[in-house]
């Protein structure tokens, strides 16, 4: 007989039935069938050796299938095999069974009741598979979500809670029978149009997973780190509770702020010498890390309070405050807090009102009203047991200071009144070394138509005492000796030393009527001689004059270098003359025994001798060369002045006002003698004893 063939629909109906085996078989699925006029139950073979039965001890009856159900399954997988027959609709339960050998199964089912029409179910048929793999991870991962020290749940896609392990329901203060089921949003109202719903919607949307903090406020009252990341049936999170962490996360950031504040503040009162300057500028430092806004108070020499700085957060109110800050001390009483804060050495607290009750009607009280401060605190700047100012702290409505806040800003009051009497008592210091110095530098004699002038500088950045030094007086014999000299140093100690050298100069000269290089000799001699340990530079310059060179309308100047830098002269037309190379004889306290020479120059008169210490022409980005030809420029150009003015515009040019070394300079003009003496040079004042005009005959 011929094979009947086989047409297309035919061949694709038996592909799909063969593509629909194999899958199955690869699944692990067995079918059922169950007839329920017969009751003949009809498994294949896989199902029939899941079960633990053969082909010949499976009797094909619902009674076979429930000997192997668990008894606790029984009950339960009955109830929903009679709902699907009663309903003929779906069959979906997972249940155990018990093999004859006593080990424990999970089978997960799947099926559908069918009938005729609109009659009754007539059978059910279906498929069964093993899920005991699954069924044991998933109890791994609840077991070690249970026991997980972190919050767990899960929500499906209409934000249901699907399942919540044992800490959420212990941070969330809520049970998971309570939860299960829920609506996030409604059981926490909090979380709507919040960080929380932002952040979930999120990373459903994206499919990607998002990591926040953030609070939840009252019960729950917390901060919570969360991760959030999406799943196949909807939404899964981990959180922890870190309201601690964060608080202390939070007074360690308070710490470090502190810590910085003391560190700026330290910086900027030792890193300049104009603290008052420095002391001025730090409510910008104290606001707003410590308070909204603050006034600094200073009491002044004369004991009265003074207020000299003050900041607000609030740019638009900072006029306001600096108005407020003018006015206020001459308008508070001395019972005012304020007061008792400066007279009581210690921090007082106190509101507003408490100030605005005491100020009496008028422009203080308007603008306090206006500033509306809700407290204050005043603070006093001590130092050495004396109170020297206040440090007054402004905190509006809202904003209370906090004990770490007080003294934390006692702190900077404390330093910066320490850096204010540390000032004071500098400045002290200074005026009285630069008052001794000063004293040994006398004024200069005003011999017969020569006008001396001396200057002296200190240093901007040092002791402001130094060993620079003038001189400038008449032998007996009515001769002009101008002395110029730096001893080595820039201290006390040096001055000190100065004073010395100087002294024995002055003795030395004014007793002998010796020349400048005797003189010199004669001071290194005596240097060695008292055990005078210093070094030092010197020139000494005489200005002589014989009847005949006065006649002529000249004089010599007599002159011996040790170690110093050569004199200038200015010649009446204007121009300048290095009266010596750099090279100098030896330093005085070098070598007492040394040869020492003398120069001597004829100048006209109307010319003008400079001679000054190297502070006036040494500068850090420049060598001597160029200061000493900046100096030759200037004496040059400025060379009609006066004499004084002369030398005060050389400072100007050279120095600026802040001289990085001492400066000290003596000059001598020599008017013409053929005229009257000048008023510029002063009236012909001379010791007794000594020539009013050695030159005349």
């Amino acid at each position: 007989m011929e094979p009947a063939d086989v047409g297309p629909e035919s061949a694709d109906a038996e592909g799909a039935r063969v593509r629909a085996q194999l899958a199955v078989d690869a699944a692990g699925i067995g079918t059922f069938d169950w007839d329920l006029t017969t009751g003949q139950l009809t498994w294949d073979e896989r199902l029939i050796e899941m079960f633990g039965y053969d082909s010949t001890g499976f009797e094909q009856t619902i009674e076979a299938f429930n000997a192997r159900l668990h008894p606790d399954d029984l009950p339960r997988v009955g109830d929903a095999l009679a709902v699907c027959i009663a309903t003929r609709g779906e069959l979906d339960t997972d249940y155990r069974i018990v093999l004859p050998g006593g080990d424990t199964r999970w089978v997960s089912a799947r099926g559908r009741a069918l009938g005729p029409g609109d009659g009754p179910a007539t059978r059910v048929i279906g498929v069964a598979y093993d899920v005991t793999a699954e069924v044991a991870s998933e109890a791994r991962v609840s077991r070690v979500l249970e026991a997980m020290p972190a919050g767990f749940y899960s929500l499906d896609h209409d934000w249901r809670f699907v399942h919540v392990n044992a800490q959420a329901e212990r941070l969330l203060g809520r049970s998971r029978e309570d939860l299960l089921g829920q609506v996030i949003w409604s059981a926490f109202p909090a979380t709507v149009n919040s960080v929380f719903e932002d952040s979930y919607r999120a990373a459903v949307e994206h499919g990607e997973p998002i990591s926040f903090d953030a609070h939840y406020p009252a019960p729950l009252n917390g901060w919570y780190e969360l991760r959030a990341w999406p799943t196949p049936d909807g939404l899964s999170v981990y959180f922890i509770e870190v309201t601690e962490r964060r608080a202390a996360q939070a007074q360690a950031d308070r710490a470090t702020r502190r810590l910085t504040l003391l560190a700026q503040v330290s910086a900027e009162l030792a890193g300049t010498l104009d603290v008052q300057a420095a002391t001025t500028r730090l409510p910008r430092l104290v606001v707003p890390a410590l308070a909204d806004y603050c006034i600094l108070t200073v009491i002044d020499h004369d004991g009265q309070p003074r207020d000299i700085g003050s900041w607000h957060h609030d740019p638009a109110s900072r006029a306001l405050l600096e108005r407020y800050a003018e006015v206020r001390l001459d308008a508070m009483p001395m019972t005012a807090p304020v007061g008792r804060a400066l007279h009581a050495n210690e921090a007082v607290r106190f509101s507003g009102d408490d100030v605005l009750r005491l100020l009496p009607p008028g422009r203080a009280r308007e603008l306090l009203t206006l500033l509306a401060p809700a407290t204050e605190v005043a603070l006093p700047l001590r130092a050495r047991g004396r109170t020297l100012g206040l440090l007054t702290l402004f905190f509006s409505a809202g904003h209370s200071p906090t004990p770490e806040d007080v003294s934390v800003a006692q702190d900077v009051a404390d330093r910066a009144g320490l850096a204010w009497d540390n000032a004071r008592l500098f400045g002290q210091q200074q005026q009285m070394a630069e008052t001794l110095q000063r004293s040994l530098l006398t004024e200069p004699p005003e011999p017969d138509h020569a006008e001396i002038v001396v200057r002296y500088m200190p240093a901007a950045e040092a002791a402001r005492v130094g060993g620079d030094w003038y001189d400038a007086f008449l032998q007996p014999n009515g001769a002009t000796m101008l002395v110029i000299g730096d001893v080595v140093g820039h201290d006390t100690a040096a001055a000190a030393a100065m004073g010395q050298v100087r002294s024995l100069l002055r003795g030395i000269a004014a007793y002998s009527d010796a020349g400048p290089c005797e003189v010199l000799r004669g001071l290194d001699s005596a240097m060695s001689v008292l055990q005078l340990d210093t070094l030092a530079t010197a020139a000494v310059a005489r200005f002589e004059q014989t009847p005949d060179e006065r006649r002529r309308g000249v004089t010599r100047m007599v002159w011996a270098n040790a170690g110093h830098l050569p004199p200038l002269a200015l010649n009446p037309d204007r121009s300048v003359t290095v009266l010596a190379d750099w090279k100098g004889d030896l330093l005085l306290g070098v070598d007492s025994s040394a040869t020492r020479t003398e120069n001597v120059v004829t100048l006209d008169r109307g010319a003008t001798v400079l001679l000054y210490t190297d502070g006036l022409i040494e500068r850090r980005d420049a060598d001597l060369d160029t200061g000493l030809q900046r100096l030759r420029t200037s004496l040059s150009e400025l060379a009609e002045l006066p004499l004084q003015q002369l030398c005060d515009e050389l400072i100007d040019r050279l120095v600026d006002g802040k001289p990085e070394d001492d400066v000290a300079l003596v000059a001598v003009r020599l008017h013409r003698q053929d005229r009257p003496r000048p008023p510029e040079a002063g009236p012909n004042r001379v010791p007794a004893g000594v020539p009013a005009d050695p030159g005349a005959p």
